[in-house]
């Protein structure tokens, strides 16, 4: 698995965070995600996949 997020469409709306913390962050500057790890281990996926689903801006994508 691989996650990729495009900063451009970021809205900074932090739900990623709040799904899976230990993989995305914001910035302290403008509140865009952060990727922390790009190659989660499998067992985060479910919390990945969430993130995806939550994000309003469709900026989170997983690759396989």
């Amino acid at each position: 698995m691989k996650v990729v997020v495009d900063q451009d469409k970021c809205v900074g709306s932090g739900q990623c965070v709040l799904t899976a913390d230990d993989i995305f962050d914001q910035s302290d500057e403008d509140g865009t995600v952060v990727l922390l790890d790009a190659t989660p281990p499998a067992e985060r996926l479910a919390d990945v996949r969430q993130a995806v689903v939550m994000c309003p801006a469709m900026a989170i994508t997983v690759e396989e």
